[in-house]
């Protein structure tokens, strides 16, 4: 077996320790800003959704002053926005390079992104069940916790599908300017090195990952839309 990869990538082989590395470190990457990726898209979409106007919390200037920032980082290029930020990066994290140089400006990058797709998630619950229930007394966590986000599972985990593998493109480019991770490496030992093993390979594994986060993400969407249409029918 360790012949024919030889044979087929010889240079990937020479490099095993290296690649190894290298998608850990995306892996890490794309695990720890896709945590505070999810939490502030989640909490910035939903303040979009109350606070606009006729939302259960409408308040133009919180709405205002969210959506501004949020198209504002979404119009920055993200190696751009890499470079941008590294005064601010290395200020929090103490490095602008590597794995906790990158964390910074993926999330910066990853995070109004997903705060647009949880915005328009949650705008397709039905508002009727939101006035039903207010009508009925539920308080505004309340309205939010067992309407807004309850009923909109199956979106949620749709468009956080999408923003997942967003996530792993981004973390590719960040590979560009020496955050490390698959796409440094195959610049740095594929292109530059003109190893084309190398690259064919980080682009298979790429597609692998990337068909692995869609294949769960459209498992856990069918399931849950499934159990969405049980309860409706039960309930009817």
């Amino acid at each position: 077996m360790g012949e024919w990869l030889a044979s087929i990538m010889p240079n990937v082989m020479s490099y095993t320790d290296k690649f190894k590395e290298s998608l850990a470190a995306t892996f890490q990457m794309f695990f720890i800003s896709g945590i505070f990726v999810f939490i502030f898209g989640c909490f910035f979409g939903v303040v979009l959704i109350i606070t606009k106007e006729g939302g259960i919390c409408e308040n133009k200037i919180i709405y205002r002053i969210v959506n501004i920032i949020t198209n504002i980082f979404r119009s920055i290029p993200f190696v751009i926005l890499l470079i941008f930020l590294i005064p601010f990066t290395r200020t929090i994290v103490g490095t602008s390079i590597g794995v906790k140089g990158a964390i910074v400006p993926l999330i910066f990058g990853a995070v109004p992104f997903f705060t647009r797709q949880v915005e328009v998630a949650l705008s397709e619950v039905d508002p009727g069940k939101v006035e039903a229930a207010v009508a009925m007394g539920s308080g505004k966590l309340g309205v939010i916790f067992r309407v807004y986000l309850h009923e909109a599972v199956p979106e949620l985990i749709r468009v956080t599908t999408v923003t997942a593998i967003s996530l792993i493109g981004l973390t590719t480019m960040a590979g560009a300017v020496g955050a490390g991770g698959i796409g440094s490496f195959a610049i740095n030992y594929g292109q530059n090195l003109h190893h084309q093993d190398i690259v064919n390979v980080c682009v298979i594994v790429l597609l692998v990952i990337v068909s692995v986060i869609q294949a769960i993400g459209n498992g856990l969407s069918k399931r849950t839309t499934n159990h969405s249409l049980f309860n409706k029918n039960h309930n009817a």
